[in-house]
């Protein structure tokens, strides 16, 4: 027997659980998840307080990547009620046991006066560039708000700060730092993308500023042309969430480390040698530091520089690549970075191995009885002792 819209919403909503904006908004308060799947126009609006956003056309494709607890109450809401029917009549279809209706839509909630807000809205043009990012569940359109609206610190605009920012301005990392006192070279070539025959004899801020702003105007880079100092670092530093390390040298490493602790900054860090990279994860509230790694630096024979035993120029770009990934992932909040792990690659083999790291008891930086200054630390040159003179 033929029917109409009417009687077909009609018999859904016999079926179907709706709640009144007070009792939704009870749930939510209490876990429940709330689907808005009006489309992106109408959400630009306003939608409901901590409310995920899922056109209706996609819902049944995307609500298991959301959320795949079956058990989990879900409040699924549209403009007036009518759309929300439907799509939680398709919840119930998939297996999802405790799903309702909000009675009037997002706009009854606002009539009664429940918590809504104004989403942050990306451009056209930026709707376009990272469209990408949109489709990925796990970024969407709030991920790539946390992109534009985090700070990323580079030491180092050479062989693994090449790689890294360029994609990290690709993504769209909002606001970058970048230190270097050194002026593009000739030799940088080979592996420091970032810099082009062009720009010989610039600072290299400046160079890597250009080819960011070149790539991505949505960048904001901010250049630090100095080196890094006991003096300066933790003046620095608190400007960024996150600091990247591409240092090729033992002193600098553990004062970008034992100032990431004090700030407890995520320290991203990587290194290369010949055919030979690594990268690992330092948060020192959650796992290892560098300190923990690497009590003492190595005596110098055995940790020759780039300049001294040459690289691969290929090579820092997979560390980089890895560094700038790590850092997307804490940015969103997705995945599990290398805290406590330390990947290797081996580049002639094509071979990654994974090395597990420890918390040192007794480190002398992230440990009982650490400094809370860099006052009593002594910063030396590769292969001299680099100690907390109160420590050690």
């Amino acid at each position: 027997m033929a029917t109409n819209y009417r009687d077909l919403l009609d018999k859904v909503r016999s079926t179907i659980r709706e709640v009144d904006p007070a009792e939704a908004e009870a749930l939510r308060r209490s876990g429940a998840l709330l689907v808005d799947i009006r489309e992106q126009d109408e959400v630009e609006q306003g939608m409901v307080t901590g409310g995920v956003h899922i056109p209706r056309g996609y819902l049944e494709l995307r609500i298991e990547e959301v959320d795949a607890d079956r058990d989990r109450p879900v409040v699924i809401y549209c403009a007036g009620g009518v759309r929300s029917a439907f799509a939680v009549k398709a919840l119930q279809d998939l297996g999802y046991t405790d799903v309702s209706s909000l009675s009037g839509g997002f706009s009854g909630w606002k009539a009664a006066g429940m918590p809504w807000q104004l989403p942050k809205a990306l451009t056209a043009d930026q709707r376009r560039r990272y469209s990408r990012h949109l489709l990925i569940p796990e970024v969407g359109e709030a991920g790539q708000h946390k992109l534009l609206e985090s700070k990323v610190l580079l030491i180092g605009a050479g062989g693994l700060g090449s790689p890294a920012a360029l994609y990290l301005a690709a993504a769209g990392v909002g606001t970058m730092g970048i230190i270097d006192a050194d002026v593009v070279d000739d030799s940088n070539l080979q592996r420091q993308i970032i810099h082009t025959t062009a720009r010989v004899g610039m600072p290299k801020v400046e160079s890597a500023r250009e080819a960011i702003e070149a790539l991505n105007s949505d960048v904001r880079v901010v250049t630090h042309e100095e080196r890094l100092t006991k003096e300066n670092v933790l003046g620095i530093f608190g400007q960024y969430d996150i600091i990247v390390d591409g240092t090729d040298n033992f002193a600098t490493r553990y004062l970008i480390n034992d100032a990431c602790v004090l700030l407890d900054k995520p320290n991203i860090h990587g290194s290369i040698f010949r055919f030979e990279g690594q990268a690992t994860t330092f948060i020192a509230s959650e796992g290892p530091c560098y300190r923990c790694l690497f009590p003492t630096p190595p005596p110098p024979e055995l940790a020759p520089s780039c300049a001294e035993a040459g690289v691969l120029g290929l090579l820092p770009g997979t560390i980089g690549i890895i560094q700038a990934t790590e850092a997307a992932k804490i940015i969103l909040g997705i995945g599990d970075p290398l805290v406590g792990r330390l990947l290797t690659y081996d580049a002639l083999g094509m071979e990654f191995r994974e090395l597990r790291l420890s918390k040192d008891p007794s480190c002398p930086m992230c440990g009982p009885g650490a400094p809370t200054t860099l006052d009593d630390i002594e910063y030396t040159d590769v292969g001299c002792p680099v100690r907390l003179a109160a420590a050690i």
